[in-house]
């Protein structure tokens, strides 16, 4: 388990109070704001100032009531640059120390994964529900997350064109509320097998929107995932269509991207497994070191770069993910590199998890790794690089959050495939060119 959950029967008090939640918000943050307005370039007021707010955690005063998040800051904080904003949102029964330390699965897992994936260029926050929970009785969760971005926004460098919010369960119940009531404040949301759990005050207008849902999850149906999703295909002027999502047994997951309206992309991935944040594909465990969901999430959210205009969305349907990152430059590997690979077969698919260690003493900056598939495996999927093609002599290049690999770092990247019974590994390894061990 990658974090300690408490669901179940509870959940359907939460549901029942959900139902009448809705209090009319306004004024501050939430104030009503021309859709044209969204994704507009800002920078905080924070920017430039002498940060006073350090990693750790904080408590400010919300509705009279003491509440208390946890903060990131990017190591190497830059008070003239400004950095994207995420909240992660914990699950009922969590905590925001199990968001911001990733639980079992460490760092790898922490703000759900978006710590790595993000790799400094993003101020993280993992918020404390009352009573470990996001009942927002009132709007009293939305005030609090308002009062949260002046705190944070005062005192640090944000580009306020590129807040973001998240969540599991619950939590994913909490960034659904928030895309409701604050659609003009945040640029999207990502939600991990959510229901309307914390309310939806407003809810008319567009945000974009990336739901994931596991198709026997039997805590929060994927029914009500998908009920959540289909709001913002109509807010954002999406066409209708019924997503393909992978049979029980398939142990896969698909993604499936709407076309919509310009800067408003709605997305939608449905997996083969139960109630959880960090499915594996191939097998039913839970892994926040293995799974594809933040390598994902992280590719939605950083399509993002100011006005509407300016995301990187395509409008086709797409089986498991589909990684268009190719921001890459010829560096040679220093002195070495060396290459572990480890298989995890089944049926007729595999899981491919690839470490590219640098033994060399100078730093790689931009990279490619090189390799033969045996023959009869064809990639389908993969995480935390681009590959091209995908059968035969492959090139994995680097997203655009890994391309550095410091003398003796390690990124690790990954793969799903096919194979018609040969599961064995390429023989061997070039990065930028050279060769690397095999360990």
């Amino acid at each position: 388990m990658i974090m300690r959950r408490l669901l179940g029967p509870a959940l359907a008090a939460v549901l029942l109070a959900a139902a009448v939640t809705g209090t009319a918000l306004s004024g501050g943050l939430g104030a009503a704001a021309p859709s044209t307005q969204v994704g507009a370039l800002a920078s905080s007021a924070g920017c430039g100032k002498a940060p006073t707010l350090r990693s750790g955690t904080h408590t400010i005063q919300s509705g009279g009531k003491s509440r208390s998040f946890i903060l990131r800051v990017p190591d190497g904080y830059d008070n003239t640059r400004p950095y994207r904003l995420i909240f992660g949102f914990h699950w009922r029964g969590g905590t925001m120390n199990d968001v911001s330390s990733g639980g079992t699965s460490g760092t790898a897992w922490s703000y759900y994964g978006m710590q790595e994936q993000s790799n400094n260029s993003a101020i993280l926050v993992a918020p404390q529900g009352l009573g470990n929970g996001w009942a927002n009785s009132g709007g009293e969760d939305v005030t609090f997350t308002d009062d949260m971005l002046r705190r944070i926004e005062a005192d640090l460098c944000v580009d306020t064109a590129l807040r973001f919010a998240m969540g599991f369960s619950y939590g994913g119940g909490m960034s659904y509320a928030l895309a409701c009531a604050r659609a003009t404040v945040f640029r999207a949301v990502v939600v991990y097998a959510g229901a309307q759990l914390s309310g939806c005050s407003g809810g008319s207008q567009p945000i974009a929107y990336f739901g994931m849902h596991g198709i026997t999850d039997n805590v929060l149906n994927i029914s009500q995932g998908r009920s959540l999703r289909d709001r913002f295909v109509a807010n954002n002027g999406c066409t209708p269509q019924s997503p393909r999502e992978p049979s029980q047994g398939s142990m896969t997951h698909i993604t499936t991207t709407y076309s919509c309206r310009a800067g408003y992309p709605v997305q939608w991935a449905a997996f083969d497994n139960g109630h959880m944040p960090g499915p594996v594909d191939g097998t039913y465990t839970e892994s926040g070191v293995r799974t594809w969901t933040k390598g994902e999430a992280w590719k939605f959210i950083s399509q993002f770069q100011g006005g509407p205009g300016t995301t990187t969305t395509t409008t086709t349907s797409t089986t498991t993910t589909t990684t268009t990152t190719t921001t890459t430059t010829t560096n040679p590997p220093g002195d070495g590199c060396k290459v572990t690979d480890t298989i995890n077969a089944w049926n007729s698919g595999l899981t491919s998890e690839i470490v590219i260690t640098n033994t060399g003493s100078a730093p790689i900056s931009g990279w490619s790794l090189a390799f033969t598939l045996p023959g009869g495996q064809t990639i389908t999927s993969g995480w935390n690089a681009s590959y091209s093609p995908t059968s035969g002599q492959v090139t994995a290049r680097n997203a655009s959050y890994n391309g550095n690999i410091a003398p003796g770092g390690s990124v690790s990247i990954g793969f799903q495939a096919n194979h018609t019974g040969n599961t064995d590994k390429p023989a061997s390894f070039t990065l930028n060119g050279a060769a690397c061990s095999v360990a």
